[in-house]
């Protein structure tokens, strides 16, 4: 039985999350989420939470410790068994005082839709992509029955651009588990190889400004408009992943100018 062979622990799923799962295992790990996509949606909540949290606390986590709780200063000061154990006690509450933080940020700093949505997506993105010859379930040459499937299960009338003028093919689209109900997701090739993935999912959230979000050598722009998320994926390159985003949003809702906050 070879690594891909065994099966995912999740302890290896928090591993992943985390950015702490060897090498030999990533590839394992994100081929049985590619198959497992319920799994997957936990996945990028799991992520969310994460960003959301280091967003909050990570500037708190760098101040500089107050100079009198030096332990150095203080087990120098006297070798006594007092001094010690003074030095344990405050040890002790700088250690409990981090995890109440981390506690209290878990609970406080709830990822916003927005997180939760480009988190996915990326996710998403991130493993099909890659993927030679399953990368969607329906041909970008079945394009009718691909956006009625998809409409239909997202109880929506998709718009699916058009991206040719900027040099890129449907190559198809698949049914994914959203955070809050079915997901689309569709897939478009360059002539070079490239691709870019747009997915959408309805949500009660108002309209949004189109946002922008990089994270581990990709990006997303993301916006709300009329009940439904979209959010267009791609390479960490920002002037053409804004190229591709401005000419899906233009056919997607011709009647709102784009009002970008980049």
């Amino acid at each position: 039985m070879t690594d891909r062979d065994l099966p995912v622990t999740e302890d290896e799923l928090h591993a992943y999350v985390d950015g702490e799962l060897p090498a030999d295992r990533r590839d394992a790990v994100e081929a049985w989420l590619a198959s497992h996509p319920e799994h997957a949606a936990r996945i990028a909540h799991w992520r969310a939470q994460a960003d959301a949290i280091r967003a909050h606390y990570d500037a708190i986590a760098l101040e500089p410790v107050s100079a009198r709780f030096d332990l150095d200063k203080i087990t120098r000061a006297s070798r006594s068994w007092r001094a010690v154990a003074a030095a344990a006690v405050i040890a002790a509450f700088l250690a409990g005082g981090v995890v109440g933080w981390m506690a209290h940020g878990a609970s406080a700093a709830a990822p916003s839709r927005f997180d939760i949505f480009t988190t996915q997506a990326l996710d998403a993105h991130k493993v099909y992509v890659v993927e030679v010859r399953h990368p969607v379930e329906v041909t970008g040459a079945e394009r009718p029955h691909l956006v009625q499937w998809l409409s239909k299960r997202l109880d929506y009338e998709l718009r699916v651009p058009q991206l040719e003028p900027s040099g890129l093919k449907l190559v198809g689209g698949r049914l994914l588990p959203g955070p809050f109900g079915p997901a689309a997701f569709f897939m478009y090739e360059g002539a070079s190889g490239e691709r870019f993935t747009i997915y959408y999912a309805r949500t009660d959230t108002p309209p949004t400004a189109m946002r922008y979000r990089a994270a581990d050598r990709l990006a997303a722009f993301y916006w709300v408009d009329q009940g439904v998320a979209y959010v267009v994926s791609g390479g960490a390159d920002r002037e053409r992943l804004l190229q591709v985003a401005q000419a899906a949003y233009d056919q997607i809702d011709r009647n709102a100018p784009a009002k970008p906050t980049w």
